[in-house]
């Protein structure tokens, strides 16, 4: 993702038990960001297209939050606790996944398994880029029956250098939050997600190759490959390689795609995105609202990102980045499950399945 060029380090937040501070202001386009908020979907209250602007908001939130129960009425709701024990660990356990590796096709096979387990008709996309095997897998429902189409997105693959790591620089990043996060979100919806109320066709997207932005194929090798003598082009990769090629060949124009990365974040802060559309997105915080959620999906514009929503962004299609981005493990080493808990979870995995069953 996202928009950072690896000679950027962002010092992102400063805690105390009280009250949270959000600092910063950093200019994007002079630094050489990687995919700089497009000037076509600048926000009018943004300086500029490439401006980072941060506001100054005092939180204050329990120590602690338990996600919400499950009753018997309600078993069919999204489950965090499950999403986390299931899915994230399932995700965690094949170690580093950077896209063409063996660790990342294992992943997508799982994907797979559970997409057909729980009734999707699942479909693969399958390319090389700069001679690496890229594979994107897609979960469908509804398909054929001339239903507007809807997608929920998210990257599985993972950074092949923890680049904002001061110790371990050239180390592969664990993708506990950045990755597999919101894999584990679309899975927990394929289980629970009521057939029933869904009056849109409904993609759950998997894509591979968004985290290798500004890095290359030799950088890949630092863990197995799947070929891993086609491997050392040192071509700077672009970012969100798999949503592109997914945008490209769309033969429905979808009415909505909603990317969700980096949303498990235990300390969870989700705002307004600047480039994503604006009325979809209030959408989305307002089911938030209703759901008690306000803390933690916060109604105003802090960032401009370049995500795995850029190439819908720019085909004209709607599309809305859920992203928490305040999180100080970002491409380090340190990205692990701990630092992700199953409410944060929980609470966007029950916004988009109320926004997906219409209620």
């Amino acid at each position: 993702m996202k928009t950072l060029s690896t000679e950027t380090i962002l010092q992102i937040k400063s805690k105390n038990q009280a009250a949270r501070r959000v600092l910063l202001a950093l200019i994007f386009s002079s630094l050489g960001f990687g995919g700089c908020a497009p000037a076509f979907r600048a926000s009018p209250i943004s300086p500029t297209p490439q401006t980072i602007v941060e506001t100054q908001t005092v939180i204050t939130r329990p120590a602690t939050v338990a996600p919400t129960m499950v009753t018997p009425e309600s078993a069919e709701q999204f489950d965090g606790k499950h999403a986390y024990a299931e899915y994230l660990t399932a995700q965690m356990n094949f170690g580093a996944r950077p896209a063409g590796s063996i660790a990342l096709r294992a992943t997508g096979d799982y994907i797979i398994a559970e997409l057909k387990k729980n009734n999707w008709q699942v479909e693969t996309q399958e390319f090389e880029y700069r001679g690496a095997p890229i594979r994107n897998v897609t979960g469908k429902y509804g398909a054929g029956e001339n239903k507007p189409l809807v997608i929920l997105g998210a990257h599985y693959d993972t950074r092949p250098r923890a680049d904002q790591d001061k110790q371990n620089p050239d180390a592969p990043v664990p993708g506990a939050n950045d990755g597999a996060s919101g894999a584990a979100v679309l899975l927990e919806l394929a289980r629970t997600l009521d057939k029933t109320k869904l009056k849109n066709e409904v993609w759950l997207a998997f894509f591979d190759a968004e985290d290798v932005g500004g890095l290359s194929a030799c950088d890949l090798r630092v863990v197995k490959q799947q070929k891993p003598t086609a491997l050392c082009d040192t071509n700077e990769w672009s970012w969100s390689v798999g949503a592109q090629r997914v945008a490209e060949n769309l033969q429905t124009k979808p009415e909505a795609v909603i990317v969700v990365d980096m949303i498990g974040d235990a300390d969870q802060n989700i705002y307004y995105e600047r480039n994503s559309d604006a009325q979809l997105q209030e959408t989305l915080w307002q089911i938030a609202d209703k759901l008690g959620y306000r803390q933690w999906f916060i109604p105003e514009f802090k960032w401009s990102m370049s995500d795995d929503h850029t190439p819908f962004l720019q085909k004209g299609i709607r599309a809305v980045d859920l992203i928490d981005f305040d999180y100080l493990s970002w491409h380090t080493t340190q990205d692990t499950a701990d630092k992700v808990s199953a409410a944060s979870l929980e609470r966007v995995g029950r916004v988009l399945e109320r926004w997906v069953e219409g209620e």
